[in-house]
């Protein structure tokens, strides 16, 4: 189970080091996400102690999102005043994520096959 957790939090270090040294515009936890799924790829499977390190912290997931609300609270007066900003940025973001997804989705998913030989 530690080696586990050290692999996790490897993975998050390498992503956080990567993007202060290249300074991508990308928190390092993320890029580290990524070092771990190819990390998963190149395995071909899921070891035991890494599912079961997932599967214990995705149990207390909801308690990683306290300082989440602290901030909120915290900050509520900034909040109060930029919200229409924030309500636009949060509605636009949504729909270009749809539409960039949708997008994507259908230029990856095989053309359906016409029997007759006519294109669609």
């Amino acid at each position: 189970m530690l080696g586990a957790i050290t692999l996790l939090l490897l993975c998050q270090l390498a992503g956080e080091v990567l993007v202060r040294l290249i300074g991508l515009p990308v928190p390092g936890p993320v890029l580290g996400m990524v070092f771990l799924f190819l990390f998963l790829l190149v395995r071909h499977h899921v070891p035991e102690p890494v599912e079961r390190v997932s599967n214990t912290l995705l149990d207390h997931l909801s308690l990683l999102f306290v300082p989440a609300g602290v901030g909120v609270i915290r900050y509520a007066q900034r909040l109060e005043d930029a919200w229409l900003a924030i309500t636009v940025s949060l509605i636009a973001g949504t729909v270009v994520a749809i539409g960039a997804t949708a997008w994507i989705a259908q230029h990856l998913m095989p053309k359906p096959h016409d029997p007759k030989g006519d294109a669609p």
